[in-house]
Formats: C-alpha cells, structure tokens, sequence
C-alpha cells in the first residue's frame, strides 16, 4: 500500500533555490521512501487507488534537521547563567548527572524525540551525558522511531563535578563499543563526541582523534569559540597552542567528518584551517544570544577565500526554543545585527537539505526525491491569528517563508511524518 500526501509541496535544490508545486503530491511506499513527486495533474494511475493525506494549501515540505542539540538538556531551557561556564556548572552538569539512570535516560529520551517531531525536526545530531546508558537509551528511541539520528556518549574528564566525568580509558572503550553496536543500525550513525576542551584532558583529546581515525564513519561533535571566558580559558590549559582551533588541530579533530557547534569569535587563521580541513561551524543563534556569547558573522565564515562550511542548530538547552522556525527567525536578527541579510529560502535550505548534505545523510533524507524516506512536515501559514492577518500581504512564496520564520512556532507545525509514518499532527484531511 502507498500513501499520497497533497499541499503545496516545497523542497530546497541550494541556498537560494526551491522547486515548489502548488498543487504537489508526494506517493510514499510502504517501506517510508519516496516512489514518485510531482504536480498533483500528473499523478500515475496505480497511486491513484492509495490512502490519501490532503494538506489543501498548506506546505509539504522535508522535516528540518537539528545539527546540534543536548537531549539530557530539553528540560533547562531558560535555565539562567552569569556566563557559558557558570550556565555548566550551576544547571548543566547536575542535570546531566541524572542520566546515569537508564530507566530515567529512556523515559526521557521518548519526550525529547516526540517534542522534536512536535516542532518538526525529524533528524537531528545530538549530545548525550557521559553515560554509556544515556546513548543507549536514544539509539533505542530513535530507532523504534525509524529516525535518522546521529549521537554518541559524551566524553569528559576534567572541570565538571565527578557525576558527569569518566576517565580517557573508560571514555574510549565505551565510545568504541557504542559504534559497533549502533553505527549503520537503521538509520542510526554514531558520533565521537568530547565535550570541548576545557573538560577534556590531552589524554581524552588523543584518544579522540585515534576514534575519529580508526572507527569507519563516524562523525565528531564538540565545541569551539563559543564565548570569551571559555577561550580564555582554554588558552590557560593549553599555552602552547596557536589558537583554540589549533587545540583540536593538533589532535586530529578537524577534517571533513568534523562539527564544531558556535565559531561565534574564529580568526582568519582559524577559519582558513577549518575552511582547508572541510569541517563545519554549526551556528546557534539563539543559545548564543541567551547566554550573551556573542553573534557569529556567517559572512565572516563564509568569506571567498576560505570559506567554512555552515550548519544550524538549536543547542537546546542554552537554546531558547525547539523549533527550528525560531531558530531561523534568531539567524536571520543575529545576521542582520552583523551586516547581512539573508533571505528565507536561503535558511530554510541551510536547516534541510543543507543540513543532511553536511551531516552525511542527504541522500536519505532533507529533500523531496525518489527514493528518499518520507521524512516530512506540514506548515500551516495560517496557523495562528497574527500568521493569517500577514498573509493577506504575501506576495511570493519568499513572504509566506520569511513570516513563518519570523513569527512561527510549534502552532505551525500542523504534521509531522518520518519515513512515511505520521508521528505528529491534528486531524488529517483524507482525500
């Protein structure tokens, strides 16, 4: 059996550039891919007979992709902190403490994932504690979901209290047995995943870049640049460095398979090695601006010469909301703040199919194609008063994306599919 989804479908080809059909259909086949899109006149007579799902006006587009997010964090949004590391200490850590708890890492890891579908985020690459059970417990999630979703146990050794650290022996062993386990389990991939420097030791560090290196396609998360007090700090630890970029460098974590949430205060030189190494800077607007860290230029990144490749996130907790609208609302203020205007498809690319692409998951998922999984949201433009009053001044579909950014939330998230299944959503129209 097949499903047929009909709206006005929406699907980004690059920054800039969107195939829309206001009269679109989408057949999903009973394994959750893709078997045929286009106008909803030329539907194939043997889709004709299935289950349909009909949207009417409302858009059809891939579910955004969160590059980085903390699942024992998705309950401290709005948590106050002086600063970065007075946020970690007073609220993050004891929090993340309560995650050497299975029974309460799996209770937990179905809210986290089901407040994502909620807000239409239907893969993401997420942080977990340093227990080896919290991992545990949002594979198994995610994979009873059938959910494209990149984790790893976070590792730490210094700096934080004795609940949330473990060894660089122990770290390792672990990290190694949860690829081995999980990495390539559906559509579940593993990450390598030291927190940042400040709490990981050289020893941790090395042995992070020897797990990067030798265990086959994982990917590697931490943090970078984030604030001032934290690159100070960092350059306390390690004096002999060029810069907190060099840090990593100098233990193999920088190249293509590389994510490096914030980059809100890199250099030219930091920039020209991360451009030259094919890592990531994955942007968090509204953590940064939440915590008074600073605003990341992309422009800065993204200059000619070097240019970084750029991902999106929510960081939640130090993040203010779950939905990637907001987060593309928050990008676009901080953009502006720093001299560049950037336009909503542009955005709403970077959170889809830009995001899959760099996370190494675009050719199962963050676009409308044959032969990707279903993974879909439905927006309402008119989801609430405000939002309906704005569209009777739309003009393109530029203005219909923009005011979703801007003024949307979870409310516009009126369905959420992954893999053909909908894991979210009000009353369906059948057609």
């Amino acid at each position: 059996m097949t499903l047929v989804i009909k709206g006005q479908t929406l699907t980004f080809v690059a920054e800039g550039t969107a195939l829309y059909e206001s009269r679109g259909a989408i057949a999903v086949g009973n394994r959750g891919r893709i078997e045929w899109c286009g106008p909803q006149s030329l539907l194939p007579e043997h889709f004709r007979v299935s289950e349909v799902h009909d949207y009417g006006d409302m858009i059809v587009m891939p579910g955004f992709i969160d590059a980085h997010i903390h699942f024992p964090q998705y309950r401290m949004l709005a948590a106050p902190g002086k600063d970065l590391l007075d946020w970690l200490m007073r609220f993050t850590f004891p929090e993340e403490s309560r995650y050497g708890d299975k029974t309460y890492a799996e209770a937990a890891a179905g809210i986290f994932l089901d407040r994502l579908f909620q807000h239409g985020t239907t893969s993401a690459m997420a942080f977990c504690s340093v227990h080896k059970a919290c991992a545990e417990a949002l594979f198994e999630a995610a994979e009873t979901r059938n959910m494209a979703l990149i984790t790893g146990k976070t590792m730490m050794d210094r700096n934080a209290i004795p609940d949330v650290q473990d060894d660089p022996e122990t770290g390792a062993r672990e990290t190694e047995d949860l690829h081995t386990a999980w990495h390539g389990r559906g559509r579940l991939r593993h990450a390598v995943t030291p927190r940042f420097a400040i709490t990981s030791s050289e020893a941790q560090l090395k042995l992070s870049g020897e797990l990067l290196a030798q265990l086959p396609g994982a990917l590697m998360q931490t943090h970078l640049s984030e604030s001032p007090g934290e690159i100070a700090f960092v350059k306390q630890l390690f004096p002999n460095a060029k810069d907190y970029t060099d840090v990593y460098e100098s233990f193999g974590l920088l190249g293509t398979r590389s994510f490096f949430a914030h980059g809100v205060h890199l250099s030219d030189r930091e920039c020209t090695r991360l451009s030259e190494s094919g890592s990531t800077v994955v942007h968090c607007p509204t953590s940064n601006t939440f915590l008074g860290s600073g605003l990341m230029p992309m422009t800065h990144l993204r200059k000619a010469s070097r240019p970084v490749h750029l991902g999106l996130a929510t960081d939640i907790g130090a993040g203010t909301s779950f939905s990637m609208l907001a987060t593309l609302g928050e990008t676009y203020k901080v953009q502006m703040l720093s001299g560049y205007k950037p336009t909503a498809i542009e955005l709403f690319c970077m959170a889809t199919r830009g995001n899959a692409e760099r996370l190494r998951i675009g050719h199962e998922t963050g676009s409308i194609e044959t032969g990707k999984y279903a993974d879909l949201i439905v927006l309402d433009p008119k989801a609430t008063p405000v939002l309906a009053s704005r569209q009777e001044l739309s003009q393109s579909l530029e203005d219909v994306l923009f005011s979703l950014m801007i003024l949307g939330d979870d409310r516009a998230i009126h369905g959420t599919y992954v893999a053909g299944r909908k894991v979210h959503g009000r009353i369906t129209v059948q057609g």
